[in-house]
């Protein structure tokens, strides 16, 4: 299993980022706004108010956002249209026609895409299905709190959870269908990896996997396709070239396999009030996370005393047991390995980013590049 999503400090990644264009940062921050209102309309759907209670227990409570950000940052990359104001009232104003009826101010300002409908039902879709998985990876992992509020499996119980989020896979199937055919086969495509990613995560390798080679293929499915598709949702509905969106496309697998690796270097090295849990959970839970992997396959005496503690009875949950792991694992050289290939992630993400158009946009993906290297800092 690989290390589950934990509570983020209130606010959107947004904020974190610094980017030399704060019109664009205020245009997203509008679009993220925009998308939870949609989310929150989604959820009202729901004929029976128990079941909208349930759908909506996650929404607006804060988290990063970063599904519906590269969902509306992937818009950025579409078509622009004019931003038409209506002229003044005095037909002697400036800007205003001859008879001062139907004309606009020659002053007026491309609206990006982010702002149309499109780009907010876009960013919408892409959190729908990564709330759905939440509410399945917490009944997974029996996590008790999610996003600083009790998870929905631990208010109303496990069945309700897996059936609420199954709930939104199907509110996410009908907003695709009605954004079109390109829309309906990518939000398919991607649920059906990410339930195989849950699926994998929950039988684990077999006798003839290579442990590496399972955790990647799991974080592939689990993190970077809803990651990937939330990027090339925003691109697709508003007209991006079809090169720009498998440039996105190819970003957003290496930056959610990088950001699910420093969530798992995190598990290790931060305290309960960065991370939103105690040091150590996923390690406490039996989580295969990355530092573990290569932990278990070092060849140095730490590495031993690691597995011996690891594979014992109570493995890492009673008495000093966690502390101990903890500590060996920060003086195996595992957490340094795994930095490695986080940051050689990261790269490749970058590299990606050389087959987009030159711009804020893009400045804003390679910032997502530098808030990820820094997470565990």
């Amino acid at each position: 299993m690989v290390a589950s999503a934990r509570t983020e400090p209130r606010g959107s990644m947004a904020m974190e980022l610094t980017i030399g264009d704060p019109t664009l940062m205020a245009r997203l921050e509008r679009g993220m706004d925009a998308s939870e209102e949609r989310l929150r309309a989604l959820a009202a759907e729901a004929r029976d108010p128990y079941v909208a209670e349930v759908a909506g227990h996650l929404f607006g409570r804060g988290g990063k956002r970063l599904r519906p950000l590269l969902a509306l940052v992937g818009a950025e990359f579409g078509e622009r249209r004019p931003e038409r104001r209506p002229a003044a009232a005095d037909p002697s104003a400036a800007g205003a026609s001859a008879t001062g009826t139907g004309a606009t101010d020659p002053s007026a300002t491309d609206l990006s895409a982010t702002d149309a409908p499109a780009a907010v039902d876009a960013a919408a879709l892409a959190e729908l299905v990564h709330v759905a998985s939440l509410f399945h990876d917490d009944v997974m992992d029996q996590g008790l709190t999610r996003r600083g509020v009790p998870s929905v499996n631990a208010r109303w119980g496990n069945t309700t959870a897996v059936l609420a989020g199954n709930w939104l896979l199907s509110k996410a199937a009908q907003l695709a269908a009605e954004l079109g055919p390109e829309t309906i086969r990518l939000q398919s495509k991607v649920t059906n990896r990410l339930i195989m990613g849950q699926i994998r995560e929950l039988v684990g390798p077999s006798d003839d996997d290579d442990p590496l080679s399972h955790y990647f293929t799991v974080v592939a499915g689990k993190t970077a396709a809803l990651i990937a598709m939330a990027l090339q949702l925003g691109a697709v509905r508003t007209g991006a070239p079809d090169r720009v969106v498998q440039a996105l496309a190819e970003y957003g697998e290496h930056l959610g396999i990088a950001f699910q690796i420093s969530d798992d270097i995190l598990d290790v090295t931060s305290t309960s009030e960065v991370s939103g849990k105690e040091q150590g959970k996923d390690l406490a839970i039996g989580v295969a996370s990355l530092p573990v992997l290569l932990a278990l396959a070092d060849e140095r005496p730490e590495a031993g005393e690691l597995r011996t503690l690891l594979t014992a009875a109570t493995a890492a949950t009673e008495g000093t047991g966690l502390p101990k792991a903890v500590a060996l694992l920060h003086r195996c050289g595992a957490l340094a390995e795994a930095r490695t290939v986080l940051h050689a992630r990261l790269l490749r993400a970058r590299t990606a980013l050389n087959g987009l158009p030159d711009g804020p946009a893009t400045q804003v993906l390679h910032a997502l590049c530098d808030f990820v290297a820094r997470r565990d800092h």
